[in-house]
């Protein structure tokens, strides 16, 4: 250790030992210390060093890390994420993670990384999304290991680390002032260069002096080395990595253009005669990391949505004693357990999510549901976790653990959501893939042919084709406008987990919904107790509520409010049936609460039978409770529509679909809640096997089913639908099987998403369509040689421009605005 420290300098790095040019800006606070590192990649590794906890490293290494040029490509350090990515994210031996990555340029390189890391043995999936750069591979932990991924990214040329939400941000704003820096310089150069190239222009041929023409030669020579060397870096750097890993992507041809053009201008300049393009060469960098910006710039905003959601939940939490102490302590809010009670300050996000016991505030609640509104909340009213404070402090307890929480339970689907793709945009990563090819044979064509016709135009003719047809637009025509939907549809409260989620809801023949919980409110009330047997209303009424206790059905959510005054009673041994209801144990005794097959199966037949139906003038339900012994009670709840059902139901109509609700409320109370809303098809007393088997008939017939639903007897059939959407009020076990989430909890969301999926696809296809058109007009002109460089570098910027811009309109929509 001694050793190694008295062999650091200022002029050496920290981490690696390699030497740090002069001037280099990259330090890393390492122990408080200033460290200088060489190069981003190493101030990368260090940070995440540092910001995981592990900065005693360097006080114990016994020698630098290993870097590219030795023989193993992961850096010991990287080492320890092998234990901690297997003890934090292991599941029967499959490890799940997520890294940032870095260059990601365009479809070659997320068909590149995706294949390459798939070929790994161990490995199970591997999805790379551009936009966010957020690689998640799945792998076996007895076969792969995490330094092992980091391995085989670092062999093929691209720096990926463990995913942190901060750490990827702060790489994110990194990259772009680089970025700007190359453009700000590339600028410059081009504004010098055409200084001097102009006048050559206006002289025309022969109306210059040669030693003042070889003079602006020299001196635009000059004036584009720093664009060359400093600003076209990132183009050149890609394309080589590019040839060596044999996959050619959208930098080769930029690189060869760029080469060639000065390559043939240096030659020129140097003997004396011929045609020079300085002025292309500066111009077509500049127009390219332009395009870049504002492609990065785009990328950005689309994914700012799920990036402000996964930093929302507070790293710490005020706990509260309780009285008479009332002493506050700052922890972290992943030690805070069900039943703490906790200071909510005004401007504080809660940590967890929690039930008010002391003061009432407004909540802002936009984050997780959309709704632009605060919301007043006040003694017994829960708060979800990564609400923010708005008002006054209130005194919170938690009822549920951190990791249980609305929040955590969202970033979990946000965690999904964007890796894989549709086929829209896995058709056009194919195409780019293999465009990149056919361009590269085509312009050696061009070459060859306009060398035996004319030689001195066979270079430009060439560089015009390789620039012009830089398959940029057509690589950013799908996932910009995915990235843009997405984000717009999440600040609106809708969070879209599954990337085929607006192509397949757009194909839809059904759209089949759940009553309770969906088409209804889910917030029945209690409209009156008949007691059946000998117990009191209010016994009956207790036994219900322990039963009920740990549910989140809108049924069992009405008794427990409706129990809130009496003395709570515990109930053991519950076992939950699907669709059907409860049985437990509460004081000793066994009893069923649910509907009447299920509760009647315990009861002998002897007993007296009361009423299973309603009264046909009520849309309400029955609720049954027994033991052994006989009937007890008859729970009669009634439900509401949701105001805005008629509105969604008809926006469906109109557009053809054939529309089904599918209950397991009993049939003639879902027949009337389908007649109120015009519903042709309904179906009650569904169990969960009775509706995935209604839902898969359906599909063999060559149905597209979009299902909606809320509740855990909707899990089953939410996974087998071919696009599926749940309440954000309703299970979390729901959520955690649907394709995409309603936040807001309102209905009318699929309205919205129907029209965002319908503008969506509209923008894709006008993007494809545009970036076809484009490259089936330019790349004639070119090959025939009626445009020169400089001018394919502008028609090659401006389709790339033209396709962000068109897809960014999907960005626009009106604040705390949500239609339908």
């Amino acid at each position: 250790m001694i050793a190694v420290e008295r062999g650091i300098t200022d002029s050496a790095c920290f981490h690696c030992g390699l030497p740090v040019e002069q001037g280099a800006a990259w330090r890393v606070r390492i122990d408080n210390v200033e460290r200088a590192m060489c190069c981003p990649g190493c101030k990368a590794v260090a940070e995440s060093i540092v910001g995981n906890g592990f900065s005693d490293y360097y006080a114990s290494r016994s020698g630098f890390a290993a870097t590219l040029a030795g023989q193993d490509l992961i850096p010991p350090e990287l080492q320890l994420y092998d234990d901690t990515a297997v003890i934090a994210g292991a599941d029967n031996g499959i490890v799940e993670a997520d890294y940032s990555v870095r260059n990601i340029r365009c479809a070659a390189c997320v068909w590149l990384i995706e294949r390459h890391l798939g070929r790994l043995p161990g490995v199970l999936s591997a999805n790379l999304n551009a936009v966010t750069e957020r690689l998640r591979v799945r792998w076996q932990a007895d076969v792969c290991k995490a330094s092992d991924i980091l391995k085989a990214m670092r062999s093929i040329g691209y720096a990926a680390f463990p995913y942190d939400p901060v750490q990827h941000g702060e790489q994110l704003e990194r990259s772009r002032k680089t970025l700007f820096r190359q453009l700000f310089i590339a600028g410059l150069s081009m504004m010098q260069v055409m200084m001097y190239a102009v006048p050559a222009y206006l002289a025309g041929e022969g109306g210059m002096d040669a030693d003042m023409e070889a003079l602006m030669r020299w001196a635009g020579l000059l004036l584009t080395i720093p664009a060359l060397v400093y600003s076209a870096q990132p183009f050149f750097r890609g394309a080589w990595r590019d040839i060596r890993n044999r996959a050619p992507g959208m930098d080769v041809p930029v690189a060869l253009g760029i080469a060639a053009a000065f390559s043939a201008s240096a030659i020129a300049t140097w003997q004396g005669r011929g045609e020079v393009y300085f002025d292309s060469v500066t111009m077509f960098i500049f127009l390219l990391l332009c395009s870049r910006y504002l492609e990065l710039t785009a990328r950005r905003k689309a994914a700012s949505a799920l990036d402000q959601l996964q930093q929302s939940l507070p790293a710490s939490a005020s706990r509260m004693h309780a009285y008479p102490r009332r002493d506050v302590e700052l922890i972290a809010a992943a030690q805070l357990r069900t039943g703490d009670l906790v200071l909510v300050r005004p401007g504080d996000a809660v940590p967890a999510d929690c039930s008010v016991i002391e003061g009432e505030t407004d909540i802002d609640l936009s984050l997780l549901t959309g709704e632009s509104l605060p919301q007043r909340k006040t003694v017994g009213d829960t708060i979800p976790g990564g609400a923010v404070n708005i008002a006054q402090p209130i005194v919170a307890q938690v009822v549920r653990n951190v990791t249980d929480s609305t929040l955590s339970v969202l970033l979990g689907l946000v965690n999904r959501a964007g890796l894989a793709k549709p086929k829209l945009a896995l058709w056009a990563d194919r195409i780019g893939a293999w465009f990149v090819m056919a361009l590269l044979v085509f312009s050696g064509t061009v070459f060859m042919v306009w060398y035996f016709l004319d030689p001195a135009r066979a270079w430009p003719v060439a560089i015009a084709v390789l620039v012009v047809s830089c398959p940029c637009a057509l690589s950013l025509a799908t996932p910009t406008a995915l990235a843009a939907a997405t984000g717009r549809l999440l600040r609106q409260g809708i969070l879209v987990v599954q990337p085929h989620v607006l192509e397949t809801l757009q194909r839809a023949t059904h759209i089949v919904f759940d009553k309770t919980g969906t088409l209804t409110k889910g917030q029945p009330s209690l409209q009156e107790i008949i007691v059946l047997g000998s117990v009191t209303q209010s016994d009956c009424l207790r036994i219900a509520a322990a039963m009920e206790k740990s549910s989140t059905h809108p049924i069992a959510q009405t008794i427990l409010k409706a129990a809130a005054g009496l003395n709570p009673a515990e109930a053991t041994a519950l076992h939950h049936v699907a669709g059907q209801g409860l049985e437990a144990t509460v004081d000793g005794v066994s009893y069923r609460l649910g509907n009447f097959a299920f509760v009647h199966a315990m009861i002998p037949s002897a007993s007296t039978m009361p009423a299973a139906d309603a009264d046909p003038a009520v849309e309400a339900s029955y609720v049954f409770l027994a033991s052994r012994h006989g009937w007890l009670a008859r729970f009669d709840i009634a439900d509401e529509i949701r105001e805005d059902a008629l509105a969604v139901v008809s926006h469906f109509m109109k557009q053809g679909k054939c529309l089904v609700l599918l209950s397991g409320d009993r049939h003639d109370v879902t027949q009337r809640v389908a007649d109120r809303l015009g519903i042709p098809t309904a179906l009650g007393d569904c169990l969960p096997e009775a509706k995935l088997s209604f839902v898969q008939g359906l599909q063999q017939g060559g149905a597209v089913i979009a299902m909606v639903g809320d509740g855990i007897n909707d899990a089953a059939v939410l996974s087998a639908a071919d696009v599926s959407f749940a309440m954000g009020n309703g299970a979390a076990l729901a959520q955690t099987h649907a394709d995409c989430v309603f936040l807001s909890g309102q209905l009318s969301a699929l309205c919205e998403t129907d029209r965002v999926a319908d503008k969506t696809l509209s923008v894709v296809r006008q993007n494809l369509a545009w970036a076809m058109l484009y490259n089936a007009v330019a790349i004639p002109a070119a090959a025939l040689g009626w445009i020169t460089p400089w001018m394919s570098g502008i028609g090659m910027s401006v389709s790339s421009v033209v396709v962000v811009a068109n897809a960014l309109r999907l960005c626009r929509h009106r604040a705390g605005h949500r239609k339908g």
